[in-house]
């Protein structure tokens, strides 16, 4: 049996072993990214999967990023409120002040207690700093008409700050000599920041709405452009993020605001009121997608569906290699009490506070402080810093403390996510109806206007 051949029934098995035990999962108190962990963990250990960081590097780079945009664009897809909702304060605070709170923690404490050089400190707090998209999906908003305030404001952060991250990544290496740049110039502030933010925000709106207004007309219009949602939402994923590098833009932002900017044309075409569930309409698939009511809502929701089948294939593909590569290295201590640090420290105090000034309930602010998930977004910036020259020595080491966050994240927010959730919905159930109902008069005429 060639090496080949020895894949085709571990994969099938794996693939399988997902879909009959989904159910279970569900129900247990344990997320699935825990089992991808340990059975990762489990093949490397054995030799089933042999990756060097550094003679893999570009490919692992390039898997976790695809990964992050597809989750991304997800995101995007999932928030229906107006930018206009009091429901966007919070986000924009998490992926902004919160973001930058975060790396200036990670980064005092590893000049004052690890001695590291200013550079490599904000390197490591840049590339922890983000939430994840991939890996929080427990804990995202689940249907086009959740509003509540914790898992809008977790997948508003986890769209954002994998973008706004990045200028910190540069930041960093450019204190390192890696990278051109240097803070007291206008290049990076104007470049960086300013520029490639801003510009790939409004790439990434303008693309989004611009395709998903015309494949809406066209369908309604002339029943042309039906079906192959699928190539649609790949085309778009891909448009939008190739657009903002060709700018000199962040595509992950592009990406994100392209998935919003085409929940925005759903929303404008089909009223405030959150759309039904497409599978319980009558009619054949074309009939739906072309239908003058429907239309819009029909193509967001194919296009939401077809990404989150990916979302799951990268989450089951990335975890697989986080647990194969901790196989290969050796943890220690400061690593772990690092870990621990960030998650029950540096995230409460950079985002407790701003929860509870933006209106969040304590409740709601410590859930929120806590499901702070570090995954493949971070993997992914460890690649890239990799990949770009980092010193032997010190990629060593920020191997072994990145992968061992995204570890102890995978564990502790795994085995929390699903009593933690269970317990916020049974007791918010009144509460999220007062607050559907304040909503409602907000956007009717009420306080954001």
């Amino acid at each position: 049996m060639t090496q080949l051949h020895f894949w085709y029934p571990l994969i099938g098995v794996l693939l399988l072993f997902v879909v009959l035990s989904s159910a279970t999962v569900r129900r247990a108190p344990i997320s699935i990214a825990v089992i991808y962990l340990a059975i990762g963990w489990g093949f490397g250990w054995m030799g089933w999967i042999a990756l060097d960081p550094m003679q893999h590097g570009r490919a692992l780079e390039t898997l976790a990023e695809i990964a992050v945009i597809v989750s991304l664009f997800s995101a995007g897809l999932k928030l229906r409120k107006p930018l206009r909702s009091h429901l966007w304060r919070l986000p924009i605070v998490l992926a902004s002040a919160s973001m930058m709170i975060t790396i200036g923690l990670v980064a005092l404490y590893g000049v004052a207690v690890l001695t590291l050089p200013i550079g490599l400190a904000i390197l490591m707090g840049a590339i922890l700093a983000p939430t994840d998209p991939v890996l929080a999906s427990d804990v995202q908003v689940s249907t086009p008409g959740d509003t509540d305030r914790l898992r809008f404001a977790l997948t508003g952060e986890a769209g954002l700050n994998d973008g706004t991250a990045f200028p910190f990544v540069l930041l960093g290496l450019g204190l390192l000599g890696m990278q051109e740049v240097s803070v007291r110039t206008w290049h990076w502030w104007t470049l960086d920041v300013l520029w490639a933010i801003g510009a790939g925000l409004a790439a990434g709106a303008l693309i989004g709405k611009a395709v998903g207004r015309l494949v809406v007309y066209l369908r309604q219009r002339h029943l042309e452009a039906v079906g192959y949602d699928d190539f649609l939402a790949l085309g778009l994923i891909a448009t939008s993020y190739g657009v903002a590098l060709a700018l000199h833009a962040y595509g992950f932002l592009a990406v994100f605001a392209a998935g919003l900017a085409l929940r925005t044309v759903e929303r404008e075409l089909t009223g405030k009121e959150a759309p039904p569930d497409m599978s319980r309409l009558q009619g054949t698939d074309e009939e739906i997608a072309s239908d003058r009511e429907h239309a819009p809502a029909y193509l967001a929701a194919a296009v939401l569906s077809f990404n989150e089948q990916l979302e799951r294939l990268g989450q089951l593909t990335l975890v697989l290699i986080t647990g194969a590569l901790l196989s290969r290295i050796q943890l220690t201590w400061s690593a772990v009490i690092f870990a621990l640090l960030l998650f029950f420290v540096i995230r409460p105090l950079a985002v407790g506070p701003f929860a509870l000034v933006t209106g969040m309930t304590l409740r709601q602010g410590t859930m929120v402080s806590w499901f702070g998930i570090r995954g493949i977004g971070s993997l992914y910036y460890l690649f890239y810093v990799l990949n770009r020259g980092l010193p032997e020595a010190n990629a060593a080491w920020m191997l072994q403390m990145v992968l061992c966050v995204i570890a102890t994240s995978v564990i502790l927010h795994g085995i929390s996510v699903t009593p933690l959730m269970r317990r916020y919905a049974k007791v918010g159930e009144g509460r999220q109806k007062a607050e559907r109902d304040l909503e409602i008069h907000r956007d009717s005429g009420g306080y954001d206007r």
